[in-house]
């Protein structure tokens, strides 16, 4: 009665967080090593272990459910549930509060569960008497095994002390799955391990890849979790912390460091969170109570990502990232692997990594001459990560849910990102098929490089300018590689995406320099800061919008925070003394906004002579990106404005026919091809040869030979897409008599409805031409 006085002391009324806690934590603790020593098999613990806690926090009800192959939950063990559950009642992947803890790795605490939408009712189990229910994770490196859960008769907010007795619990069963102890979980995940599967999920960027795949920093598996000794683990977790600490400041007084700028706010975010007081004291709480130092790291990070999660900010989100990587380096420390790092690691030199989620900066620490392709679980076509992978021309899939539970490092792995097919484990004549197709799509790109010296002109003799769209400082070879006549977009939010704070003047200035030096004689259009939409900073923080596509984002922000702008445009002018500066702005949706930030940039000429220190460029070109549809009706008063245009067809074509191009449900409702889309472009080619205004179309209509082809045909003259379509589309243009399609797409436009694809695709065959 004792001990179980001890835990309920901490229950009473609304009283504050008191000493007490240190008992109930450490009773459970002991309870579960005296478990956990005694003989008999993985079940009977189980068994045990939940008869323990229930009795413990004074709960009606705990169950433990663990999770299958297929991502449903079976119920393996209970204290208050109908006995004959066990091993019958499953739960869908996400069914259920249960479900839900899983799918989201958070802790669920509902008061009066049964009322909650997401309850799901098992009427076999005799759960029907319960209201209130705490679920926990079962979370062991970042894979979720199963779900902790206790249930009372009375409607109850479980407080902050039972989740983390639960937790503490939830890692003691992970330890048993993973070690194979109970029979039915462990064989159910090895079976997944074993077996060929094909997985399938999004393409982000294209190619094909036969390697052998490499976890992404994969944790430190915590072996042991309660201690022998807590006062020796306290000074092993010291040592470890002032070991972390003076390993991030020595990294910082690095002047060598590669990829500079954004590694190094990177670091700067994660000695903040090493210097802080309160991470160290709620582990040397968690060690004190009975953990190991490495129990104590991975039971205060689940805790503190639980509390983050439940934060709507991304801000918060982006930092847990941060908290992750800052505990796997305290981790590989308390471990003796202090030095493996992702620069040291041995990769195989077919490495294909997969990773949960994973950051830009990341990414670029790998070797990449050793990377073949990339998945990422999480990741989209649209997030920081899949820019960047398109940039290093690495095949890449992502939105690949339940991957990182099927495969081990050394497996081997195909991966087809023209399709979004993962095969693991691939059988012989699989690899052999994938061979002979990977060796085909080289011999491809090997007659593509032929082309890269030739020029870019029609069999009728119409020259055309094709250019890369880039936005990192590894896209700049890729400017030589491909032959093509410079850069016709350069994202610059991506220096901002790719770091975490804010990049000052200097920084930026450097950086912008970098490009125009690495470009040399061929011309570079910089797209001012277009943040907002899907393109989040993790350091600014905005509102949350109903539609943020169609919101607070790119020049609008720009005007209301004029500040931003313009130390961008300052260091874009500095970085161009001697050279020509060509500035785009994105997304402008009518002439008042163009002159708005015509005058800042004006402005910032002004001051720039005025100071003097630093050499002016030696012309300033001002463009704008039409991709708002509202612009089409002043296009000729646009074109009046500035000195070139820029079409952003991505956007352009889903504001158009309002269908967001993520949204898979209405993705592929039109098509590009379609009469009003291509009236719609040819509009703005048409206005820029009446104004003798240069107009250059960069999104990725331009990257694809059927649709390149198009453009040519309706009057455009200079393209913009990704390195690797340079080949396929120059191919197509050398190949092309442009004056005769221009005549009958001009027909087809006069009398046609719906999409043109077909008569497109019919006419490249009738005239041989290359796609």
């Amino acid at each position: 009665m004792g001990e179980r006085h001890a835990i309920m002391q901490t229950r009473r009324g609304d009283e504050p967080r008191t000493s007490s806690t240190e008992p109930a934590l450490r009773v459970i603790t002991r309870r579960l090593r005296e478990i956990m020593a005694a003989s008999g098999d993985g079940q009977s613990r189980l068994d045990q272990i939940v008869r323990q806690i229930s009795g413990l926090m004074v709960a009606e009800v705990c169950s433990i459910y663990l999770k299958r192959q297929d991502g449903s939950l079976e119920l393996f063990a209970t204290e208050g549930l109908n006995a004959s559950a066990v091993y019958t009642t499953r739960m869908k992947r996400g069914e259920g509060l249960v479900g839900r803890c899983a799918e989201l790795a958070i802790p669920i605490n509902e008061p009066d569960a049964q009322n909650h939408p997401a309850f799901s009712y098992r009427p076999e189990t005799g759960e029907e008497i319960y209201h209130s229910l705490l679920a926990v994770p079962v979370v062991r490196g970042g894979t979720v095994y199963g779900v902790v859960v206790v249930q009372n008769r009375t409607l109850r907010v479980y407080s902050d002390e039972d989740v983390e007795v639960l937790q503490t619990t939830a890692m003691v069963v992970a330890e048993q799955i993973v070690s194979g102890a109970v029979a039915g979980a462990g064989s159910a995940l090895d079976l997944g391990r074993a077996q060929s599967a094909a997985i399938k999920g999004e393409p982000i960027s294209e190619g094909i890849a036969l390697g052998h795949i490499v976890l992404h920093e994969p944790r430190v598996v915590v072996t042991k979790l309660l201690a022998d000794d807590p006062a020796a683990e306290v000074l092993r977790l010291d040592a470890a912390v002032a070991k972390l600490r003076a390993s991030l400041d020595e990294m910082l007084g690095q002047e060598t460091l590669a990829k500079a700028g954004a590694h190094r706010d990177v670091l700067e975010a994660y000695r903040m969170f090493a210097n802080d007081k309160g991470w160290l004291r709620r582990m040397r709480e968690a060690v004190k109570e009975g953990l190991t130092a490495e129990a104590a790291v991975e039971r205060v990070l689940n805790s503190t990502r639980s509390r983050m999660l439940r934060q709507n900010d991304p801000y918060w989100r982006e930092r847990l990232r941060d908290l992750d990587d800052l505990s796997d380096r305290l981790l590989r420390i308390l471990a003796g692997r202090e030095n493996a790092s992702r620069e040291s690691l041995e990769l195989p030199i077919d490495t294909i990594l997969v990773a949960r989620n994973m950051g830009p900066a990341e990414l670029l620490d790998y070797d990449r001459s050793r990377l073949r392709a990339l998945v990422i679980e999480d990741g989209s076509g649209q997030s920081h990560v899949a820019i960047v992978a398109k940039a290093l021309g690495l095949a890449a899939v992502g939105n690949v849910k339940g991957l990182i539970e099927r495969v081990s490092t050394g497996d081997a792995a195909i991966i087809d990102a023209e399709t979004g097919e993962i095969h693991l484990r691939p059988p012989a004549e699989m690899v052999a098929a994938y061979a002979d197709k990977a060796r085909f799509r080289a011999r491809r790109q090997q007659q593509y490089r032929s082309l890269r010296d030739l020029p870019a002109v029609t069999k009728d003799g119409i020259a055309i300018d094709m250019r890369i769209n880039a936005g990192l400082l590894v896209d700049m070879p890729h400017l030589a590689e491909s032959g093509a006549a410079g850069i016709g977009l350069f994202r610059t939010e991506l220096q901002f995406m790719v770091s975490d704070t804010f990049p000052r003047l200097e920084r930026q200035t450097l950086t912008y320099r970098q490009i125009l030096e690495e470009a040399g004689d061929k011309p570079v259009v910089f797209r001012a800061l277009d943040i907002g939409g899907d393109k989040t900073l993790p350091y600014l923080r905005q509102p949350k919008e109903e539609n943020p596509a169609m919101g607070w984002r790119a020049i609008r922000m720009s005007l209301d925070r004029p500040a931003l702008f313009r130390t961008q445009v300052r260091a874009l002018l500095r970085a161009a003394g001697g050279r020509t500066l060509s500035v785009m702005v994105p997304m402008i949706s009518s002439v008042a906004e163009i002159d708005a930030a015509r005058a800042l940039i004006e402005r910032e000429q002004a001051i720039m002579r005025q100071r003097g220190g630093w050499p002016p460029p030696t012309a300033v070109r001002i463009g704008a990106m039409v991709e708002v549809p509202s612009i089409l009706f002043e296009i000729d008063a646009l074109m009046a404005r500035v000195d070139f245009v820029s079409v952003g067809s991505n956007d352009l074509m889903q504001f158009l026919f309002a269908a967001d191009r993520g949204n898979a449900r209405v993705s592929n409702r039109y098509d590009s091809l379609s009469v009003p889309a291509l009236v719609a472009l040819k509009q703005i080619a048409e206005a820029g040869r009446r104004s003798n205004t240069p107009v250059t179309l960069c999104g990725e209509l331009a990257g694809r030979t059927l649709s390149a082809m198009a453009l040519l045909g309706i009057g455009y003259r200079s393209i913009s897409m990704s390195p690797a379509a340079i080949g396929p589309v120059k191919a197509m243009v050398r190949s092309l008599d442009c004056a005769r399609l221009t005549e009958r797409m001009n027909e087809w436009l006069g009398t046609r409805t719906g999409s043109l694809r077909e008569d497109l695709h019919r006419f490249a065959e009738g005239d041989s031409i290359e796609l």
